[in-house]
């Protein structure tokens, strides 16, 4: 299972049986972003929306 790409960036995604939600991390970045979702649908939301909140801390701490 693989999500989009969103603005150049990909995910790793893993399902967690345990607790019956799908868990992602932003793939090749130095730091550790994750986030998580109880369907797929969700996840693509969820994805974009941490995506974003990391290029907006970026940006902030840039300038």
């Amino acid at each position: 299972m693989k999500l989009p790409e969103y603005k150049g960036y990909s995910a790793r995604i893993e399902f967690d049986a345990e607790d019956e939600i799908f868990v992602g991390h932003i793939a090749d970045i130095v730091d550790v972003i994750g986030f998580h979702a109880g369907d797929f649908e969700s996840l693509k939301t969820t994805f974009r929306d941490t995506v974003n909140d990391y290029l907006a801390v970026l940006a902030k701490a840039a300038g």
